[in-house]
């Protein structure tokens, strides 16, 4: 099997340091191994998709020296691919309809009976508000929030759900009460994208035999939903690599909106390519 990494920016803003990281990271360990560095456009968020920041995700990865096969796979481009995958899930019961906004599950998480509300990779953990509607009638409703019951998820696993940590080799392993307790019923269609992060993701990566899976830290808690996705829907379960993230100097890791770490303003700086190396460690 080839090892073949992948770097997947969205075209929302521009790329920063931490972005030059992670892609850096990625292409050297695919091609110290002879292996294949793969681009792809998580563009699933097409209210904050622009054509103009994909264009500058490309000009900035050339110019660090990155290359990669075309044409580059878009999100956009396979929502037939997540919609076959929900129907799927819809059709084992394992989703339900939600109509929950973040203010409802807000409220519903701080109210005292309830204690301290609990974090989860995405957030606030869902308190099961809509979970009544969790026995499917008839086809998958369309333009509608949909949740995995996690409870009903665990169950389909015969096992606890376990990945690689490529750059320690440590092996992480999560029980169903971690998924239940930890995770929550988390959303795998938003009403306004028609897909989530979590499915497509895992559906994109087996899509494109990544074998290697190189990104930052602050998704590191997400990896076991990922893994759970992969079993649900027999996809194959890469190995995973964490990496630190890039922060600046108050410690507080670069977002997209930093833009004066922005790759761009660094080339027009006159930094090279070898600088950028430096700056974030490689």
């Amino acid at each position: 099997m080839i090892l073949t990494t992948r770097f997947a920016p969205s075209p929302t803003g521009p790329l920063h340091l931490g972005h030059a990281y992670s892609a850096l990271l990625a292409y050297d360990l695919a091609h110290a191994a002879g292996g294949d560095f793969l681009l792809r456009i998580e563009d699933i968020d097409q209210s904050r998709a622009r054509p103009e920041w994909e264009a500058q995700i490309f000009d900035d990865l050339a110019w660090l020296g990155l290359h990669w096969p075309t044409p580059v796979m878009r999100q956009s481009d396979r929502m037939d691919v997540y919609e076959a995958a929900l129907d799927a899930l819809w059709a084992r019961g394992l989703l339900y309809s939600c109509t929950c906004t973040r203010a409802d599950i807000a409220a519903a998480t701080s109210a005292p009976q309830e204690g301290a509300p609990l974090l989860g990779p995405d957030g606030l953990i869902y308190p099961g508000t809509c979970r009544h509607n969790r026995t499917p009638t008839g086809p998958r409703p369309r333009g509608s929030a949909l949740r995995l019951d996690m409870e009903k998820a665990c169950a389909c696993v015969a096992r606890s759900v376990e990945f690689t940590e490529d750059s320690t080799n440590t092996r992480h392993a999560y029980s169903a009460t971690d998924l239940i307790e930890g995770v929550g019923d988390i959303v795998l269609a938003r009403r306004d994208m028609g897909t989530s992060y979590h499915l497509s993701v895992v559906l994109d990566d087996a899509a494109q035999s990544i074998t290697h899976v190189v990104r930052g830290a602050d998704l590191f808690d997400a990896t076991r939903i990922h893994i759970l996705l992969q079993h649900l829907l027999g996809l194959p379960t890469p190995l995973y690599h964490h990496h630190k993230l890039i922060r600046d100097n108050a410690g507080k890791r670069l977002a997209k909106r930093d833009d004066a770490r922005a790759i761009s303003l660094f080339r027009a700086e006159g930094l090279s390519p070898e600088d950028i190396r430096s700056r974030v460690g490689i």
